[in-house]
């Protein structure tokens, strides 16, 4: 991992923070998921995202407020945070991707990742065949990785840029 100034940001690969990155997601499991609507203004929900190295995935309704949202900017913005004040800032590109192969290894991803992070999507879902059950593809083009410790150690921001 690259070091630097105090406070100042650290620029890392992937591979650097890949470890903590799923460590941190996995303790935390939902995220605060930002999308902006079509006058320009953020609107916030909670979502699990589910992440196969820099990619993340999310199973949720393919007719949603946040489709809509998407459709007309795709750009979205999570954030983990959890007791330890650990916290995970991911901005991505949002795309859905509808082809039935796909949605099935989204569905198997989630039933078959053992809890926290996977569960039967059963539970919200008709099947993955449903046209209701949307596979939303998540590409960070940023990961910041910061916590409290570091903050009060004078240790600036882990960010990965793609």
């Amino acid at each position: 991992m690259a070091t630097s100034k105090e406070g100042a940001i650290v620029d890392v690969t992937f591979a650097d923070i890949e470890q903590e990155f799923l460590g941190r997601i996995e303790k935390t499991v939902w995220c605060t998921f930002a999308t902006v609507d079509r006058q320009g203004r953020p609107r916030s929900r909670i979502l699990h995202p589910i992440w196969e190295g820099s990619t993340g995935w999310i199973l949720t309704g393919r007719n949603s407020l946040k489709s809509k949202h998407i459709a007309g900017n795709p750009f979205v913005s999570l954030s983990y945070w959890d007791p330890d004040h650990k916290q995970v800032y991911v901005d991505c590109e949002a795309e859905w991707v509808d082809e039935l192969v796909v949605k099935k290894k989204v569905w198997d991803l989630y039933k078959n990742t053992p809890p926290p992070m996977g569960y039967d999507p059963a539970m919200f879902f008709q099947s993955a065949e449903d046209p209701g059950t949307g596979a939303l593809k998540l590409t960070p083009w940023r990961i910041e990785l910061f916590s409290l410790t570091d903050m009060a150690s004078g240790k600036g921001p882990a960010v990965w840029h793609s």
